[in-house]
């Protein structure tokens, strides 16, 4: 959003919610447990970071959904 960006990782288990700031708060708020996230960009206007970070969310696909556009069950995504 803006000049804001924010990319999501998803953690193994255990990790917790390793971000800054407004990214911490709202995966926090969601009880999101395991997640790596960084806040890029030359706006660290906190508005900015949590519409980047709501933006980045709205684009996460499931473990079925990539499946599915591949063609193959989730447990062959996880054997890979």
């Amino acid at each position: 959003h803006g000049a804001t960006r924010v990319h999501i990782n998803s953690a193994s288990r255990g990790t917790g919610v390793i971000a800054g700031g407004a990214v911490r708060a709202v995966m926090e708020a969601l009880g999101v447990k395991d997640v790596l996230a960084k806040s890029i960009g030359s706006s660290s206007c906190g508005m900015n970071v949590v519409k980047a970070t709501l933006n980045a969310l709205a684009q996460c696909r499931s473990a079925a959904h990539i499946a599915k556009l591949r063609g193959k069950t989730i447990t062959q995504l996880v054997k890979e």
